[in-house]
This record gives C-alpha cells, sequence and structure tokens, in this order.
C-alpha cells in the first residue's frame, strides 16, 4: 500500500534544525553525513536535507513496495518525473511534478542499499 511515510525539510544548517527539533519534540536523529539527517523509526519521519541540491520546498515523499511500477503508474496518469529512480542510503527513490505543479518523492525502502 503507498503512503505518505517521509517529509523533507530543505534547511541551511542541519545541526542547528535538528538540535531545534529534537529540544523541542524530543525527536532522535540519526545524521547521515554532514548534509543530512532524520528520524527513523515514526510512524510519518522527518529528514533535513541541507546539500546543495537540496529542493526550495517541503518535500513529502510516498512509501512503495515497488519502485518501477509506482513510476510507470505516476507517468501514465499525467506526471513529470522531475527527478529520475536514484539510490541513498537504505533505498532508492524519484521526485515528480503532479499536474497542479506539486513536487512529491516516491522511495522503496531496501535496508542495505547505498
Amino acid at each position: 500500500m503507498a503512503r505518505i511515510s517521509y517529509v523533507e525539510l530543505p534547511v541551511k544548517r542541519v545541526g542547528e534544525t535538528r538540535d531545534f527539533y529534537a529540544k523541542a519534540f524530543g525527536w532522535a536523529f540519526t545524521d547521515f553525513g554532514p548534509d543530512y539527517s532524520a528520524t527513523t523509526g515514526g510512524d510519518v519521519d522527518l529528514g533535513l536535507d541541507g546539500s546543495d541540491d537540496a529542493i526550495t520546498q517541503l518535500l513529502p515523499i510516498v512509501e512503495v513496495e515497488d519502485l518501477e511500477a509506482a513510476l510507470d503508474s505516476v507517468v501514465a496518469a499525467g506526471g513529470e518525473v522531475t527527478v529520475p529512480i536514484f539510490a541513498f542510503p537504505g533505498g532508492r527513490r524519484f521526485h515528480f511534478r503532479d499536474p497542479a505543479g506539486n513536487v512529491l518523492g516516491v522511495f522503496v525502502n531496501e535496508p542495505g542499499h547505498e
């Protein structure tokens, strides 16, 4: 079943933003290098992206079981792929723009994948 399970925020200072959310809400983060930190294990997790290629808006991310099938479905429904499938620690994902102009990501969880 596809569901939004992750939200990514673009940030300028990952450590400062991570520390804010940890203090404000008691959330625990895992750092994935100097430019990315995320909560793990929640119903909906939060990623903080401080990389140079972070998008400039909130990025909801849909979790699916079959990434290639989801890509085909998005394109068939009229979505525009903005970032093709790429790997990251823990899985693979792509980004798309819906007909209203919203950008979302779609990922498959593949533990141990880099």
